[in-house]
C-alpha cells in the first residue's frame, strides 16, 4: 500500500508497528499526515459533517497533532462526532458573511464546526489588510476552534502580523469568585520575519489548557496542584474533579483580566454567546455553543514600513538569542511539524480504535 493510502475498511494492521524484542507487543500506531487526515475526515463525515467542513476540521486537528498539540488534535474527533450526532453542531451549516464595513466583517458559522468559518474570516481579514493596511474579522455562532495560532498561518505567509482571540465554555471564575464564568480564552499571535520562520505565540489564559486536563482524565493521570479547583473551590489533582470544577487563571488577577478582555472581544463585538451561556464541551448533550472568535491582521508596511519592521524584529530576535537558553516562540512546534512530515504521527491505541470505529460506522 502506498504511503498515506487508506480505504474505509483497512484501518487496522497496516499502521501498527511491532517490537520483536518485546514478544510482539503492539506499540502506538504511527500514521502519515495524509492517512490520519483521511481517517479523521471519514469519521466526521460519518457523523454527519459535509465534506468541506469535515476536511477543513480534519486538516486543522492533524496539523495540531503534527505540532505536538495532542489536546487540540484528533483526540477531539470523538467529541466533535458526538456534537454532530446529537445536534449540538449543525451538520448542514455553511459559513456566510453577515456584515461588512470597510476593513471589518462578521462571519456567521451558523452553529457548524468552526474551522471553515474561521478560514473564511482569516481570508477576509487578509484581503482587507491588503486594501486598508488592517483587517478585522469576527466569527459568531461558532464552536471549538482548536489551536488558535494555526488559523494565523496564512496571515504570516501573506507577510502580515496576525492576532486571534476566542472564547470557550465557562471554566474560570471572575477574579475573587468561585463560579466558572469565563472560558480558558486563548490568545495567539504571529509576526513574520524577512528570512526566517515567523514568531508564533499561542496561549490559553488558564494556568494550563483545559484540553490537557481532558487528556489526563482520559489517560487516568493526576494533574499538578495549581492547575484547577474542584466544584467546591478546593485545589485538586484529580482531572475529573477539575473538569467538574474550575480552572485557575495564569498569573492570578492579571490572567483573569485578560480573560475578560478576550470574552468582550470575541463575544460582545460579534454577538456570540458568553462562556457561561454555553454548555460544557465535555458532554455530547447540551446546547449549541454559539461561541465567538476575532481575527486581526496588520500590514507592517502601512506603519513604519516593511523594511523598518523587519529590521526591528530582527534586532530584537538577535538580542534575545544572545542568551543561549532562549528559543524563539514557535520553534518547538516547527520542529515537531517537520518530524511528523517525515516520520508520521503517533496515535494512542485507544484513540486509534475510536477513530477507526467512527470511520467504519454507518453515516448519520
Amino acid at each position: 500500500m502506498a504511503r498515506g493510502a487508506l480505504t474505509p475498511f483497512a484501518f487496522a494492521s497496516p499502521f501498527s508497528r511491532f517490537n520483536p524484542s518485546k514478544t510482539f507487543k503492539i506499540t502506538m500506531p504511527v500514521l502519515s499526515i495524509e492517512t490520519l487526515t483521511t481517517l479523521a475526515t471519514t469519521a466526521l463525515e460519518n457523523a454527519g459533517a459535509n465534506h468541506g467542513a469535515a476536511l477543513a476540521t480534519a486538516k486543522a486537528l492533524v496539523a495540531a497533532d503534527a505540532e505536538g498539540l495532542a489536546s487540540h488534535g484528533v483526540s477531539r474527533i470523538p467529541q466533535y462526532s458526538g456534537f454532530l450526532r446529537n445536534g449540538r453542531t449543525d451538520s448542514r451549516a455553511e459559513p456566510v458573511i453577515r456584515h461588512s464595513k470597510g476593513a471589518v466583517c462578521l462571519v456567521d458559522a451558523q452553529c457548524g464546526l468552526a474551522y471553515e468559518a474561521c478560514a473564511l474570516a482569516v481570508r477576509q481579514a487578509i484581503d482587507n489588510a491588503r486594501k486598508f493596511g488592517i483587517g478585522c474579522a469576527g466569527v459568531t455562532n461558532s464552536n471549538h476552534f482548536g489551536a488558535a495560532a494555526l488559523h494565523l498561518a496564512p496571515v504570516a505567509e501573506a507577510g502580515f502580523i496576525g492576532l486571534a482571540f476566542g472564547n470557550s465554555p465557562a471554566a474560570m471564575p471572575a477574579w475573587g469568585g468561585k463560579t466558572p464564568l469565563f472560558g480558558t480564552n486563548p490568545i495567539a499571535a504571529v509576526f513574520p520575519r524577512r528570512n526566517a520562520p515567523p514568531l508564533v505565540i499561542d496561549l490559553a489564559l488558564s494556568e494550563v489548557a483545559r484540553g490537557k486536563i481532558m487528556v489526563a482524565a482520559k489517560e487516568g493521570r493526576a494533574i499538578p496542584t495549581g492547575w484547577a479547583l474542584d466544584k467546591n473551590g478546593q485545589p485538586t489533582t484529580d482531572p475529573k474533579a477539575a473538569l467538574e470544577g474550575s480552572m485557575l487563571p495564569a498569573g492570578g488577577v492579571k490572567g483573569a483580566m485578560l480573560a475578560l478582555i478576550v470574552e468582550l472581544l470575541a463575544c460582545a463585538v460579534t454577538g456570540a454567546a458568553f462562556g457561561f451561556e454555553a454548555d460544557s464541551f465535555f458532554t455530547e448533550a447540551g446546547n449549541r455553543p454559539r461561541l465567538g472568535q476575532l481575527f486581526l491582521t496588520i500590514d507592517p508596511g502601512a506603519l513604519a514600513g516593511t523594511d523598518a519592521y523587519f529590521s526591528r524584529i530582527d534586532t530584537l530576535v538577535e538580542t534575545m538569542l544572545k542568551d543561549q537558553s532562549v528559543r524563539t516562540p514557535g520553534e518547538r512546534r516547527r520542529a515537531f511539524r517537520e518530524k511528523a512530515a517525515k516520520e508520521g504521527i503517533s496515535v494512542p491505541d485507544k484513540l486509534y480504535q475510536q477513530l477507526t470505529t467512527l470511520a467504519s460506522s454507518a453515516p448519520a
